[in-house]
């Protein structure tokens, strides 16, 4: 929180810092969420790798993020393509088995399936991932 030099006593400072503390800390609590990417060729193959994953509660939720322009290399030559990006949320303990499900239900021969820790977040949106996400025994 920044505050102009002059206004404001160090002894408001100091209120100010001692309410949102807490709210700091929360911010900052340890995670298991990740955020993985996985590009898809088309609308309809990303819908249906969103769909199972949610309904397989393997992911909490699935934001399919349309025209996405890749340049990569394949096979030693320069392609571009347009995508449709899945961004998943999920959590480390069902990685495994989201990455599996993936695969499976690919198109592509080599999916793009990158993980990313989440350090940070709405602590009541990472318990929902969590809650969502919960594999039944």
């Amino acid at each position: 929180m920044l505050f102009p030099r002059s206004g404001y006593s160090s002894a408001l400072l100091s209120l100010s810092f001692a309410r949102t503390a807490p709210l700091l800390y929360l911010s900052r609590m340890s995670t298991d969420a990740l955020l993985i990417h996985c590009t898809c060729p088309d609308r309809s193959s990303a819908d249906i790798i969103a769909r199972q994953l949610v309904e397989q509660r393997l992911a909490a939720c699935v934001s399919a993020v349309p025209a996405v322009t890749s340049t990569y290399i394949w096979e030693g030559a320069v392609e571009t393509a347009e995508e449709v990006l899945l961004l998943v949320k999920s959590n480390r303990r069902n990685y495994p088995r989201l990455e599996q499900a993936i695969v499976s239900m690919h198109p592509y021969e080599l999916p793009e399936i990158i993980a990313v820790p989440v350090e940070q977040g709405l602590p009541e949106y990472l318990q929902w991932i969590d809650r969502c996400a919960e594999q039944e025994s």
